[in-house]
């Protein structure tokens, strides 16, 4: 049975649960923390409600910090087909933004993932004019690997991209 708790100098990494859906829509609902993510801009606390349903027992996290128990985020390490690997992703509360946060809870995924779900291969994106996110992932030890797009689920919008790999022997 894999541990789904993770614990870094200044997050736990938990699972989301229903109790979460206030803290959710903070920035799913936050049209500038969307701007570059694939999923619909949240209308409600009720469809994150509905997202957190949704989950099941995805490799999805919430990130909570230690002195408070405030949800600041969330986060995966998803298996993609295509690729071969596991996809990295992540969503902070733009009030938490350039504080470090992404890069510490990218480091406890990949290492998580590594630990328990065997993964090795690892790959992440973001759209072009979204560096603050590629920083992130060189921070991480992922490396340019070729230019693409992604799009957003309902393909309102494409966004030029960079994909990025990591190999953990």
């Amino acid at each position: 049975m894999q541990n789904n708790y993770i614990e870094t100098k200044r997050l736990i990494l938990r699972p989301l649960i229903l109790d979460d859906a206030n803290a959710v829509f903070e920035w799913a609902g936050d049209p500038v923390v969307n701007r570059y993510m694939p999923y619909p801009l949240h209308q409600s606390v009720h469809q994150a409600e509905e997202w957190i349903r949704s989950l099941g027992d995805k490799n999805e996290f919430c990130f909570c910090l230690k002195d408070s128990g405030k949800v600041i985020g969330s986060g995966s390490i998803t298996y993609d087909e295509k690729y071969g690997a596991y996809e990295l992703g992540y969503n902070l509360n733009r009030q938490y933004w350039r504080m470090g946060y992404a890069t510490e809870v990218s480091k406890a995924l990949i290492q998580w993932a590594y630990q328990n779900i065997g993964a090795r291969d690892f790959f992440a994106r973001h759209a072009n004019t979204n560096e603050a996110s590629g920083n992130v992932l060189k921070k991480c030890g992922f490396q340019f690997a070729h230019y693409g797009q992604y799009s957003k689920y309902d393909n309102s919008e494409i966004f030029e991209a960079s994909y990025y790999t990591l190999h953990l022997d």
